[in-house]
């Protein structure tokens, strides 16, 4: 074990160790030397009081304004007013019961002030607050002696903290690992990769991160910093793609005058070239002797899902048989029927009036019947079903494949990935897999997120698809408007068209009455994508979200009275849902009212309106997601965002955004400044703790595109590190046990 693995026990104690790893998760040394500032403060700069969010532990550099002290009336004990300012706004410090820190609390001293932020009267204030003074003569409220002799001379480095453990005594825990294992840190850059990008070393980074004594030295030190980052995350993806390449497969090529090309004979329409462009590229991923590894991302409406398709024929022509795995069952319901009906005979091979050239193309859900679910195992295992298309179902102990010659994954951002794993784990040789997602990626998201697949992109629109127009509809500040938006539902009704309204809960999670039954009925996993992410963070100021069952009721009773409207949601009978989207395709239903189980994959050309009911609720990319269902045909198409949330708010201007374009790739950009970066090792979707802590995949593109160049050439070189062991301590410590399993299955 290195000094950096060192549990922090041994540096300040079993109590402060035990608070650092219950509040922050830092348990080592390396954890608390990598712990850096979240941002700077210089003597004279106050904290801006206004911007301070409730509920937030934060850390201000304010000014002492008034101090007052109230005794209670009728009872003993006082209370301790201490008002701060930056000069434009104030904060209220309040302490119950401590009349004697008004011997060291002065108006017109500096400090710095940690806690909470809650309200009373109206006016934001911290409840008994943590703080150190920045006067020379007065010493901290902790005892740890003066905070101006601390920070004399060097910008006041300012910490994520907790309630239980503030940014200055962070600080001083980091003052001593710096002061006793700064020579005990490894340097994980090679030297001459150093010297080509005028990196300083390490040791040196750390020193300047926590003690900067000016902007330059925080600039250089978070520099190199950014580089490691960068540099270790792409040699682990570099790795991966080595490994992979190292792997045995089967060619897989198309045969001339096959099922490939008959299908394309029938096609009525001409690939895009795009769709040219990137079945050029699977068909020679396919054609070589090591497993396809690709990420095929497109704007919604592409064709992705034709160009799967046309892939996995040519795999069934040489002899293989090619899954689909899908997120949802209505999803793969839909992949299912929308693939049978583009196929004709060529889908019923081996049955009576099937094509010589067909194969089967067989349905798995986890919710089938026996019989049929018996069927589609069978031929699954015997290789009558040169397709499968399925949910979760397909990953299955009891589910086998003759030759499993390719892996297609939709949505691949919501699948773990075991699961991913355990299906290519089906096939004799690893199969080729082709990952598929309809939310558009920025480059460099790609190349960190998606690092170890070749990407291919298609950004052009089959021609035929039609205009969607998107607008904001304020239900509060004008509820004509939203009048006005049913009265355009009915318009497009008649005219024969379609429309989709979406709510984002469904409606029916109320408690049973039977006591024994009323924990909440656990969803089966296809139907765990409905919810949407950001809904726990309304506040409880807000009403609920609107539901589907709700909102259905009062359509039908009030603007859409006589109308044929339909539900949909992930917790119907797989019946019901498969029979309400039939109705839906075939015209028999005017208005589908639904969760985001639509979101991806359904194709109803004739659908021309949807109405988003409290838009604000759903992430940028849902909602682009969500409008793609819409314009699929001739006639253009029609976009509605509803929302209560006022003008001018941050929430507000995410609506407006989707209004404004329908650039996917822009979209994807302003949703991921406005969430979290998050865990770009494959995580991103689990809230957890992202890696990631001075680079940024949005704003350091020319960092992250060399760092993936010199990472692919030292691998090259030297594939299992041998030369460079702190790399490959830096590597460990990045990859913990899950991460390394994320690499690992890919």
């Amino acid at each position: 074990m290195g000094a950096l693995d060192e549990p922090l026990t041994k540096l300040v104690g079993d109590r402060t160790a035990k608070v650092l790893a219950d509040s922050l998760k830092l348990r080592t040394v390396g954890d608390l030397l990598h712990h850096y500032p979240r941002r700077y403060v210089e003597r004279g700069q106050l904290t801006s009081l206004d911007e301070l969010e409730i509920d937030e532990h934060v850390t201000v550099l304010a000014r002492i304004e008034k101090v007052t002290l109230i005794p209670f009336r009728g009872r003993k004990g006082d209370r301790l007013e201490v008002v701060v300012t930056d000069g434009r706004s104030r904060l209220s410090l309040v302490f119950f019961n401590q009349g004697w820190r008004q011997k060291e609390l002065r108006a017109g001293a500096q400090g710095l002030f940690a806690g909470k932020v809650g309200v009373f009267n109206r006016t934001r204030q911290l409840v008994s607050p943590d703080y150190q003074l920045l006067d020379e003569d007065a010493t901290a409220s902790t005892g740890e002696g003066s905070a101006a002799q601390q920070f004399a001379g060097r910008l006041i480095p300012v910490y994520g903290a907790s309630a239980q453990m503030p940014s200055w005594k962070l600080s001083i825990c980091v003052e001593t690992a710096l002061t006793k294992h700064l020579g005990d840190v490894g340097e994980p850059l090679p030297a001459e990769l150093r010297g080509r990008h005028d990196l300083i070393p390490l040791p040196e980074a750390l020193e300047l991160i926590h003690r900067p004594r000016s902007q330059a030295d925080r600039e250089r030190a978070q520099s190199r910093l950014r580089w490691d980052e960068a540099f270790v995350l792409q040699v682990a993806l570099a790795q991966r793609r080595a490994a992979d390449s190292a792997l045995p497969a089967k060619p897989r090529r198309a045969r001339e005058g096959g099922l490939l090309d008959a299908f394309d004979a029938r096609l009525p329409f001409t690939l895009t070239e795009g769709q040219q462009k990137v079945s050029a590229e699977i068909a020679a991923d396919l054609a070589t002797e090591h497993p396809m590894h690709r990420l095929l991302q497109g704007e919604v409406g592409s064709g992705k899902t034709l160009v799967a398709l046309r892939a996995m024929l040519a795999v069934v022509d040489a002899g293989g048989q090619a899954v689909l795995l899908a997120p949802t069952e209505v999803l793969a319901q839909q992949h299912h029927r929308s693939i049978v009906e583009m196929m004709g005979d060529l889908a019923e091979g081996g049955m009576l009036g099937g094509s010589d050239l067909g194969t089967k193309v067989v349905l798995l859900t986890g919710s089938m019947g026996v019989a049929a679910r018996r069927q589609a195992l069978l031929d699954m295992a015997c290789g009558d079903a040169g397709l499968a298309i399925g949910t979760h179902a397909l990953i299955e102990d009891k589910v086998q494949f003759q030759d499993l010659g390719l892996v297609v994954v939709d949505e691949q951002h919501r699948f773990g990935v075991e699961q991913r794993d355990a299906l290519r784990a089906k096939g004799d040789q690893p199969p080729h897999l082709l990952v598929m997602t309809a939310t558009p990626i920025p480059r460099t998201v790609a190349m960190t997120v998606f690092g170890d697949l070749e990407t291919s992109v298609l950004d052009q629109l089959p021609a035929g698809r039609s205009p969607i127009s998107s607008h904001v509809v304020p239900a509060l500040e004008k509820p004509n408007f939203l009048t006005r938006a049913w009265e355009r539902v009915r318009e497009e009704v008649g005219k024969g068209h379609q429309a989709y309204v979406v709510c984002p809960r469904i409606g029916d999670e109320e408690p049973t009455a039977d006591p024994k039954n009323a924990k909440k009925k656990r969803k089966a996993p296809e139907e765990d994508f409905e919810e949407v992410a950001d809904l726990g963070a309304a506040s409880d100021e807000r009403r609920p979200p609107l539901s589907v069952v709700e909102t259905a009721e009062k359509l039908v009773k009030g603007p859409l009275a006589g109308l044929r409207v339909e539900i949909l949601h992930g917790r119907l009978a797989p019946e019901a849902k498969d029979e309400v989207m039939r109705r839906f395709a075939a015209g028999e239903v005017d208005v589908l009212v639904a969760t985001t189980v639509i979101e991806v994959g359904v194709n109803v050309p004739n659908s021309t309106v949807m109405v988003i009911m409290d838009a604000d609720r759903f992430g940028v990319s849902q909602l682009h997601q969500l409008r793609g269902r819409v314009g699929r045909g001739s006639a253009a198409g029609l976009c509605l965002l509803v929302s209560e949330m006022p003008a001018g708010s941050a929430a507000r201007g995410r609506l407006d955004a989707v209004a404004g374009t329908l650039d996917g790739f822009e979209l994807s950009r302003i949703d991921l400044e406005q969430r979290r970066e998050g865990d770009v090792l494959g995580q991103a979707q689990s809230g957890v703790k992202s890696s990631l802590k001075v680079l940024s995949v949005l704003e350091d593109e020319e960092v992250i595109v060399t760092a993936r160049a010199e990472a692919t050439r030292l691998v090259a070189e030297d594939p299992k590190l041998a030369a460079h062991p702190d790399l490959r301590t830096a590597l460990e410590s990045l990859l913990d046990a899950d991460r390394a399993e994320y690499l690992e299955k890919g």
